[in-house]
């Protein structure tokens, strides 16, 4: 849903003038050094980026899931990193307050998301809980008031930088599953919470994880989001539909870029006395691209527009994430293979998205858990439930 075309456009035109000018010229900086220079930081801050989906009351733009993934295609279109210094505060790190939390919890913490004054982290992964997210078995025992939380969390984005971790931990140690979770907000600082070291990634340079260890950390009883036990993995899973979507977009984005700087290339290289953009075999690596990425976005569209309406897209979600993130990484490996040797060293920017949008089909679910979500979600309809 769009509430105000013009509001919209005249935001998308401002984020993408700030990918263009600033952004793009800036990737091999942060490639280089792995960090994202605070100048950037500090105008992101100002451009409102950090609370784009907070909503007005606290501060953000309130953006509608629509709005969001039009916005996100935008941001695609640079490196990955970028996106996930101010990701966290307005996905995964935020939305169980927004959507979960008591009145007290958004209005301390959501303003402070909103501005930038901090970065919010999720902690659901750990070392023997992936994919099987429910499995986790970080603990958080009632001690008066305050629980007292033990556990490590694993490849947290923005764990190095979070002023606050949205912590999933099990409640009830004897009760197997997802009832038993609860989800808790942690301030960094807090005694009996230490970071582990900085996680070297194949790509998205930049973008910061590391473990998050829990050693009898004490967090006071008002911290429990919405203030129950016992609905942190609802939380996190409703959290992880808005979030599958946004990643989705931004793979529709970041496709959009590779394709655009390959067919720059193949218009400008020249073979056998000719661009090799009039090659057939060429044009097809093209015109596929060119495909799967329309039929991508065509799908996060209609998923956004849908959840805006009301509906429950679980399914939607899960299709569009698993087609987007494989879409880009089909389109990736064509347009290193249009660049040709060139798309193996890293004078092009080719070579860095290949390997950054690698993740996009592990993280917020990988490719076989949107698989199994969707086909669950199919059998359960057939049957009736």
């Amino acid at each position: 849903m769009i509430r105000d075309a013009e509001l919209l456009n005249a935001l998308t035109d401002n984020i993408a003038r700030f990918v263009r000018e600033r952004l793009i010229p800036n990737e091999n900086l942060v490639a280089e050094t792995d960090a994202i220079p605070p100048e950037l930081v500090s105008e992101m801050k100002a451009l409102g980026l950090f609370g784009l989906c907070i909503p007005e009351a606290y501060g953000g733009l309130g953006l509608t899931m629509e709005e969001e993934v039009r916005v996100a295609f935008e941001l695609g279109m640079t490196s990955p990193a970028f996106r996930s210094m101010f990701g966290t505060n307005n996905g995964i790190g935020s939305q169980g307050i927004i959507m979960d939390g008591t009145p007290e919890q958004k209005a301390h913490y959501l303003p402070k998301l909103a501005a930038g004054e901090m970065v919010a982290s999720f902690a659901l992964t750990e070392p023997g809980s992936g994919s099987d997210a429910a499995s986790l078995v970080t603990s958080a025992v009632r001690d008066g008031d305050h629980y007292v939380l033990n556990g490590t969390k694993r490849y947290i984005t923005n764990a190095p930088e979070a002023g606050i971790y949205t912590v999933m931990a099990r409640t009830d140690p004897a009760k197997k599953g997802a009832g038993a979770i609860s989800a808790f907000i942690v301030e960094r600082g807090t005694p009996g919470l230490s970071l582990g070291k900085v996680d070297k990634k194949m790509g998205q340079k930049g973008a910061h994880t590391c473990d998050v260890i829990f050693d009898n950390c004490r967090v006071p009883a008002k911290n429990l989001i919405g203030g129950v036990e016992g609905v942190g993995f609802k939380t996190a899973m409703k959290v992880l539909d808005k979030g599958r979507l946004h990643i989705a977009a931004v793979c529709v984005g970041a496709a959009q870029r590779m394709l655009n700087d390959a067919l720059r290339y193949a218009m400008e290289r020249k073979q056998f006395g000719q661009p090799i953009a009039e090659f057939q075999l060429v044009q097809a690596m093209l015109a596929d691209s060119k495909t799967e990425l329309y039929a991508a976005r065509c799908m996060v569209l209609d998923a956004a527009q849908r959840r805006d309406a009301g509906e429950n897209v679980n399914t939607e979600a899960s299709c569009a994430k698993l087609f987007a993130s494989e879409m880009c990484g089909r389109v990736a490996d064509r347009c290193v293979q249009i660049h040709g040797g060139a798309g193996y060293v890293s004078d092009y920017a080719i070579e860095r998205f290949y390997r950054d949008v690698r993740l996009f089909r592990i993280y917020e679910g990988t490719s076989q858990i949107q698989q199994l979500v969707i086909a669950r979600n199919m059998i359960r309809e057939a049957a009736g439930q």
